[in-house]
């Protein structure tokens, strides 16, 4: 017997929930799968157990340096890794118990667990279960990409996932793929005090980065210790009995590194392959990123996909702007779009990297007159007061539309103070608005308009 409701979410991570929140609020009778933890990416292996360990680890680092500031540890700095885990574990379970409870308690909601396919372009399967509705939701998320490099399958290696259940500091870990989870993870293990090697096959780390914001990153890390290889075009594995020898095809430096643990981190790919999307007629991309188009709708009416899963941001705050773009157009009468979206994310190392819209690289791409703004943060008095000085603050502006293109700040607080800009730019307001603006000082947010105030032609 098939089972009607007026809508049926596939997938409880960041925007699935709070859609069921807005659909049952207006009354309608709503159904939501999950085959395995609630919450997503975000709350069982991205943002909140990973950023609770980069707490930890700057603890870490902080007390190693306490004598820079003053303070005088006597004692060396011991990790206690299992009790690192159990405070990120903490968080996960708090935060998943949270939005299964919310789930399971929400008026005019029923949580079904279990895999979902798609029977027809408006039917689904749950086990024994057959569900129908008239609006879907795909809201399933992603997974690591494993890549196909020789030997890969010989030996053990770590995903994001992995790293989150070790109750250990590894001997020598070995990041391959040189991005943001790659580099935070990696940051994060050495201030734990392992041994780290970042393998990365192309020319820069972070290679969506202008490349001298690339090469500061580099700078940050390899200051710490960090050992870095970019180049190398060949990445292949075998077993080693101190761990795994990766082989590394660089242009200079050893041609091996031995490795006792290994993380893969070099991508991610939807969770689209099993859904049986064929059955319903949906559209899909060579990659498996479900085609949407600016509302998020697919080419199947009646179906919407939101989150990593189409293709349209890899982001925690992304997937959450595609539940407000779905529930403004479904129930507010709204046109919102995401191509209205200006792109913004941050690389949680420390100091982070706040970047908004374009880079310079990019900027300069569209053949525009430009302004272009810049300044170490040497010469920002926050960052020399922390003791944290390492980094930049740049800005690229249409010199003829006075709107801002782009901005990126990496340093101390650069994960905030970015939000300064990005405001502006959502406000579609020109750069001479923020120019005239009197910060708080101390800050970094306060060399903003100096930095804008400094822009030179280009």
């Amino acid at each position: 017997m098939t089972q009607a409701f007026d809508a049926i979410i596939i997938g409880a991570g960041q925007a699935g929930p709070s859609l069921a929140g807005r659909l049952t609020a207006a009354g309608q009778n709503v159904a939501i799968i999950e085959r395995h933890l609630f919450g997503g990416t975000c709350v069982n292996t991205g943002c909140k157990p990973t950023k609770t360990m980069v707490a930890s680890a700057y603890a870490a680092h902080l007390a190693r340096r306490g004598g820079d500031y003053g303070v005088i540890i006597d004692a060396p700095v011991r990790i206690d890794m299992a009790k690192v885990r159990a405070r990120a574990d903490k968080v996960i379970m708090d935060s998943r118990n949270g939005v299964e409870g919310w789930l399971r308690h929400m008026k005019n909601c029923t949580v079904f667990d279990g895999h979902a396919r798609f029977e027809s372009a408006n039917s689904l399967r749950v086990g024994d279960d057959v569900l129908a509705a008239p609006k879907i939701f795909i809201n399933v998320g992603g997974r690591p990409v494993i890549p196909d490099f020789p030997g890969v399958n010989d030996v053990p290696y770590l995903t994001n996932s992995g790293m989150l259940k070790l109750d250990r500091v590894p001997k020598h870990l070995v990041v391959v793929g040189g991005s943001y989870i790659g580099l935070e993870f990696a940051q994060m293990f050495r201030r734990f005090g392992a041994e780290v090697t970042v393998v990365e096959k192309g020319p820069r780390l972070v290679s969506r980065e202008d490349a001298d914001i690339s090469a500061l990153i580099r700078e940050i890390l390899e200051a710490e210790g960090i050992h870095i290889r970019t180049g190398a075009e060949c990445i292949t594995f075998k077993p080693h009995a101190d761990g795994v020898a990766v082989g590394v095809d660089c242009t200079e430096g050893a041609p091996e590194v031995i490795g006792s643990d290994v993380l893969l981190a070099v991508g991610r790919r939807p969770n689209t392959d099993d859904l049986g999307l064929d059955k319903a007629g949906v559209a899909t991309d060579e990659r498996g990123y479900i085609k949407v188009d600016d509302s998020l709708a697919t080419n199947v009416p009646g179906i919407y996909a939101m989150g990593d899963c189409n293709g349209r941001g890899a982001f925690t705050h992304t997937a959450y702007n595609d539940f407000e773009i779905i529930a403004a157009n479904q129930l507010d009468g709204a046109s919102r779009k995401v191509s209205d979206r200006i792109p913004g994310y941050a690389l949680f190392i420390d100091p982070p990297l706040g970047r908004v819209g374009m880079t310079v690289t990019q900027a300069k791409a569209t053949g525009k007159k430009l302004l272009i703004g810049e300044r170490p943060m040497t010469h920002v008095g926050r960052a020399v007061e922390k003791g944290e000085t390492f980094g930049k603050m740049q800005v690229v502006v249409d010199a003829e539309t006075k709107k801002i293109l782009g901005a990126a700040i990496l340093g101390t607080s650069g994960d905030e103070a970015i939000h300064g800009i990005l405001d502006i730019m959502n406000a579609g307001a020109d750069y001479t608005e923020l120019q005239w603006a009197v910060p708080v000082h101390p800050t970094v947010s306060e060399l903003i308009p100096t930095l804008l105030n400094e822009m030179k032609s280009n």
